[in-house]
């Protein structure tokens, strides 16, 4: 039997809890993390107004980044992991500081 526990996220400055399985909740994150990430850079770009616009073609951009990952041309879930624990660890080194 799987046990689910709550995590709290931020994305775009609105805190959600989510229920996950223990053993997703590293992967929960992080895929909250890159949607953060990915909606903070198109409201940057200016493009696009609207909470719910940025969240869309944020979800089209990811989209079709699995995609090309599914037909082997493109995403490399490996190489996002490992920058992401680089960046984790220059966020503990900073913090340490």
């Amino acid at each position: 039997m799987k046990t689910e526990k709550a995590i709290d996220v931020t994305i775009m400055g609105r805190e959600f809890r989510l229920n996950c399985p223990d053993e997703e909740s590293e992967e929960l994150l992080l895929a909250a993390d890159y949607l953060d990430k990915k909606m903070h850079k198109i409201r940057q770009e200016g493009k696009v107004v609207g909470s719910e616009r940025i969240a869309i073609i944020a979800a089209l951009s990811i989209t079709h980044e699995l995609l090309l990952m599914q037909s082997g041309s493109g995403f490399d879930i490996g190489h996002f992991r490992r920058r992401i624990e680089r960046m984790e660890e220059k966020v503990d080194h900073a913090l340490v500081e």
